[in-house]
């Protein structure tokens, strides 16, 4: 650790603090559980994910408005749209499939113990949202409430419109709230600067808080399970994401470069919310238009979670499995496109792709008690998977710049300045 330390004072890069943070998050929770599982440890990453929360809505309104009515062409507006939504239900699916073939594979459900029964799945766990409602949902009623509830797809939805809206007024009517909403878009680029510099404090709380409380003996029974989902994880970008960058011709040393900070503040807050604006700020220094950025990445964060439609299809074979009850290839396929649709109702649900796993398990007739084993390690569960939602938007917007032929080959060739 002193090394890693006296290498990251050399660095002085935020994605080396971050890492560094997280190793010394992980000794200080385990050598030292009381300090590591400290309130005071889960209060400051609650800090930073709130400090956060509060740059999403301002940064996805202004700069969503900016995109639509700064456009001169709405047509490429919807052109977009139809592109990305394709992208988004095609990759989904592939990211179920893996997850399924994963799970058949290793068989980690098989012997558990039925005495683990007794772990139990909290009685007030918010149900799912069904289908029919996923969609009305998108649609809000109140912008102020929507804000005030972090239901991030519904500011879309809300921007979408003002900014067409705008898009159509005359221009001496329309450049005033084109510049406001440009300026607000970089008010709120910096005041993630200034927040950012409490990431590596905000990551390394969060890591020594669940290592602390939980303590590393919590993968006990779960550990086969665990390392599934990782290794299901790693073959989906290696077998998946990066086939889709070469043939995008997307650069792969300087993607990942882009996207190293903003995934790696995702895996250790578990937060997509925390890793977007980073997000936004780097791929557009790579050479993402902001118009193509503020439009795919806010989208992709309700309609293309990678890593938790992967995890879903996982964990509810496991549960199938823990509970000695063997799925045919029919059960797992309707499984499968039922998770097409319930997974896109993931972000605005309270404990997220936990809730849509309990109504997937309800719907295919299993019994709920393997929920409760399965939510023992759920926080390490949920750094891999939401990593991998965030690699996935990166890539997404990359893609469709390369696709609507607006990625700029000459600003990716610059010099690497990221955070």
């Amino acid at each position: 650790v002193v090394v890693l330390a006296l290498y990251v004072l050399q660095r002085r890069s935020l994605t080396a603090w971050i890492f560094f943070s997280m190793v010394f998050g992980v000794l200080l929770g385990h050598d030292f559980p009381t300090i590591g599982g400290h309130p005071i440890m889960d209060s400051l990453s609650q800090v930073f994910i709130h400090l956060i929360k509060a740059v999403i809505a301002p940064l996805v309104f202004a700069t969503l408005v900016v995109g639509i009515a700064g456009h001169s062409d709405l047509k490429a507006v919807g052109r977009l749209g139809a592109k990305s939504f394709f992208y988004f239900i095609t990759v989904t699916l592939v990211a179920l499939v893996v997850g399924l073939i994963a799970i058949n594979l290793t068989q980690a459900g098989v012997g558990v113990p039925q005495g683990d029964a007794a772990a139990a799945v909290p009685s007030t766990l918010a149900k799912a949202k069904s289908i029919g409602q996923v969609i009305v949902d998108i649609f809000p009623t109140n912008i102020a409430k929507s804000i005030a509830e972090g239901q991030v797809l519904q500011v879309v939805v809300f921007a979408v419109f003002f900014g067409i809206g705008t898009a159509m007024l005359p221009p001496d009517r329309k450049a005033p709230m084109v510049r406001f909403c440009e300026v607000l878009s970089d008010v709120m680029f910096k005041f993630t600067d200034v927040v950012m510099y409490f990431a590596p404090l905000g990551a390394g709380a969060a890591i020594a808080y669940a290592i602390g409380t939980k303590g590393l003996g919590i993968l006990g029974n779960l550990a086969q399970l665990l390392g599934t989902l990782y290794g299901a994880l790693f073959v989906f970008v290696l077998l998946v994401l990066i086939p889709i960058a070469l043939v995008a011709r997307i650069p792969l040393k300087r993607f990942f470069q882009a996207a190293s900070g903003p995934v790696s503040l995702a895996f250790a807050t578990a937060s997509s919310e925390a890793a977007l604006p980073k997000a936004m700020e780097n791929m557009e220094k790579m050479g993402v238009p902001r118009k193509i950025v503020s439009f795919v990445l806010p989208t992709g964060y309700s309609f293309n979670l990678d890593g938790s439609t992967l995890y879903l299809s996982l964990a509810s074979m496991f549960v199938a499995q823990a509970a000695g009850i063997t799925l045919s290839w029919e059960a797992q396929v309707v499984m499968v496109l039922s998770l097409l649709l319930t997974s896109k109702g993931v972000a605005g649900v309270a404990r997220a792709s936990f809730v849509i796993l309990a109504s997937t398990v309800d719907s295919l007739g299993l019994p709920a008690w393997p929920l409760g084993l399965i939510l023992g390690i759920d926080v390490l569960m949920d750094m891999g998977r939401t990593a991998v939602n965030v690699l996935g938007n990166c890539l997404a917007s990359a893609v469709m710049a390369r696709w609507e032929g607006e990625f700029d080959d000459a600003k990716a060739a610059e010099p690497v300045v990221m955070s």
